[in-house]
């Protein structure tokens, strides 16, 4: 909790060269460890989570397939992405509330979804039908 920002540079002092420089190390290094915010890590902790249900769940990426998942009663959590269509995130939120599925807003586009779930396309609508290792659908719904 300390200011970094008023710590100063001194000049090393003669004969104090190497122990100036750890000094100057250890400052260098303690700048490149900035805090990282709230948002930041439970952003990472949801992709990290993302990524353990892409290697041992099911999922269904889309927004087709998403209702199909959640008309058929299989889907345990939906996520969306914050540039989904209103219309089209409404509908979602509806079926889900039938479906008593979790939903979660994705605090990224449509982009950082796809990327997040390891694609290299755009993921609007992703519905998780088992979450293999993952525990995402325990700590999912709680922080909304």
């Amino acid at each position: 909790s300390s200011d970094l920002s008023r710590i100063y540079i001194l000049p090393p002092a003669r004969g104090h060269l190497s122990a100036s420089l750890r000094h100057r190390k250890a400052f260098l290094v303690a700048m490149s460890t900035k805090k990282q915010s709230k948002a930041s890590k439970s952003a990472d902790s949801i992709n990290a989570r993302l990524q353990l249900v892409m290697k041992s769940g099911k999922y269904s990426l889309g927004y087709k397939t998403t209702l199909k998942t959640l008309r058929q009663g299989k889907s345990k959590l939906v996520l969306i992405a914050n540039n989904c269509p209103a219309l089209r995130k409404s509908e979602v939120e509806y079926y889900a509330m039938l479906a008593k599925t979790g939903v979660h807003h994705f605090h990224g586009d449509n982009n950082e979804l796809g990327t997040a779930c390891g694609r290299y396309y755009r993921v609007s609508c992703l519905s998780i039908t088992d979450p293999g290792d993952s525990d995402i659908i325990r700590s999912l719904p709680g922080q909304e």
